[in-house]
């Protein structure tokens, strides 16, 4: 892992100041910054999940700044859960401050369950952001169609056990997605990955490599 310095802050959010944690290195102008997106904060979710701590490390593995924030309602956030309305807006406040902070970059957006739902929307809409990452993506009960007009590059990791997005709705939803796209399942891995979380970060780092994406 890159040397990390660790920057705990709040950043401006619409709803009130988000609870953030930037991981940053010693390169003052790296050619990637990433974003990773935690899941459900009604059930538990936030910036320290054990999946977006994961992707996170493997992210700035590579070189890249990595911003991690707790949603409205969630952590020391301020605000009250939105049902992924005002979420979005979060997303695109702390895709505000990475552009700021890092000019330069480029930014991959990478999201868990709920973080994937929400962030991989405003993602695809905003021309800042240039890659995407869905992790445990919730096919079963929400709205992911956005996916299929959304020509950035994707990369979904799903577990082939996963309870809240089933194999075959996956796959259906994969298929209509335009390229490039890449699609993993981690064999025997439930929704949050138990016990396959080196296979997460395999499947991000083989995706980085065949995009060839430069080191920051």
């Amino acid at each position: 892992m890159a040397d990390v310095f660790h920057r705990r802050f709040f950043l401006e959010g619409p709803a009130g100041q988000l609870e953030a944690l930037l991981w940053t290195t010693a390169t003052q102008n790296p050619a990637r910054a990433a974003l990773v997106c935690h899941p459900h904060p009604l059930f538990g979710g936030t910036l320290h999940n054990k999946v977006v701590f994961q992707t996170a490390k493997t992210l700035h593995a590579r070189g890249y700044p990595v911003l991690r924030f707790n949603f409205r309602g969630a952590g020391h956030s301020a605000g009250v859960h939105d049902k992924g309305r005002g979420e979005a807006e979060d997303v695109r406040a702390a895709i505000d401050f990475l552009a700021q902070e890092f000019p330069a970059a480029a930014i991959l957006l990478a999201g868990f369950s709920f973080g994937a739902w929400v962030g991989l929307k405003v993602g695809c809409q905003d021309a800042r952001v240039h890659e995407l990452i869905g992790l445990g993506i919730p096919a079963n009960d929400s709205d992911l169609n956005y996916l299929t007009t959304c020509s950035k590059a994707k990369l979904i990791v799903q577990g082939a056990k996963d309870q809240f997005g089933a194999k075959e709705r996956v796959e259906s939803l994969f298929k209509k997605m335009p390229d490039p796209k890449e699609l993993v399942f981690v064999p025997e891995a439930d929704h949050f990955f138990a016990g396959k979380l080196d296979q997460v970060s395999a499947a991000i780092g083989a995706w980085l490599d065949e995009l060839r994406l430069p080191s920051s």
